[in-house]
C-alpha cells in the first residue's frame, strides 16, 4: 500500500544506507534500512508501505494523479494523503471499538443471568424472613421495591469496578506505550457514565422476576418455615 502525504519536514533523519531514527514520525521502528540492504540482510521482501514526501511548490493532486496511474497494474494498492490515511484508521478503530461494544454486551447479559440466579437463590433463602416484614406490615410493593433496589446496587458496584479497572488499565497502557508514539489517552466520560447508568437499568430489569415471587410469599408458611 502506497501512501502519499504532504509534510512541510521530514518524518526521519537517516542516512542513504540506513540509521538511526531521531524523530519516528509514521515509522514504528528506531532505524531505516535502504531496500539494496533491507535485500541483503533478509531477502527480497514486498514493500507494504512507502511515505511520500513532497517536494517545496509540488502539487498533491498532482503528484497523487501520477502515483495512482503508475500503481494501475497494482489494484490492490492504494494512494493516501494524510486526511484518507487518518480516515481508514480511524475506520479501523471504529471496528474495534465495535467488536469491544459487542463483546461488553455480551458480557453484560451474562451478567444479568448471574445476578438473576443469585436473587432467586436469596429469595428462597429468605423465605422466613420476607414472611415476618409482611407480617409486621410491609406491603407486596414495597417487597419489590426492596428486591429491585438490592439488584441495583449489585449492578452498580460491579458497572463502577469495571469501569474503574478499564480507565486504570487504558492509563497504565498508555504509560507502557509511550515510546510507541502514544502521549495521552482520552476518557470517554459521557460514554461511560451512560454505560453506568444502563447497568443500573439493566439490574432492576433483571430483578423482575425475583421480585415478583418475593412478593408472593405466604406469610403463614414462611412464619412457619424452619
Amino acid at each position: 500500500m502506497t501512501r502519499c502525504r504532504r509534510s512541510s519536514r521530514p518524518a526521519a533523519s537517516s542516512s542513504s544506507t540506513g540509521g538511526h531514527l531521531h524523530r519516528k514520525g509514521w515509522i514504528g521502528d528506531d532505524y531505516i534500512l535502504s531496500i539494496a540492504e533491507q535485500n541483503a540482510f533478509a531477502g527480497p521482501s514486498l514493500v507494504s508501505t512507502g511515505l511520500v514526501t513532497l517536494a517545496p511548490g509540488a502539487d498533491q493532486a498532482q503528484v497523487q494523479a501520477a502515483i495512482t496511474d503508475a500503481l494501475a497494474a497494482h489494484p490492490d494498492a492504494k494512494v493516501l494523503d494524510q486526511a484518507g490515511f487518518e480516515k481508514e484508521a480511524s475506520g479501523f478503530i471504529d471496528q474495534l471499538l465495535t467488536f469491544v461494544t459487542v463483546m461488553l454486551l455480551l458480557a453484560v447479559l451474562i451478567a444479568l443471568l448471574g445476578i438473576v440466579n443469585t436473587l432467586a437463590l436469596s429469595v428462597f433463602e429468605r423465605t422466613r424472613e420476607l414472611g415476618l416484614l409482611r407480617a409486621i406490615g410491609m406491603t407486596r410493593s414495597q417487597v419489590r421495591a426492596m428486591v429491585r433496589w438490592e439488584s441495583a446496587v449489585i449492578s452498580l458496584i460491579g458497572a463502577l469496578s469495571g469501569a474503574g479497572l478499564g480507565i486504570g488499565i487504558g492509563l497504565a497502557l498508555s504509560q507502557a506505550l509511550k515510546d510507541e508514539g502514544i502521549k495521552a489517552i482520552s476518557i470517554p466520560t459521557l460514554q461511560v457514565a451512560i454505560y453506568v447508568l444502563l447497568a443500573a437499568f439493566a439490574g432492576v430489569a433483571a430483578a423482575i422476576g425475583p421480585a415478583r415471587s418475593a412478593a408472593r410469599v405466604d406469610v403463614l408458611k414462611a412464619v412457619v418455615t424452619d
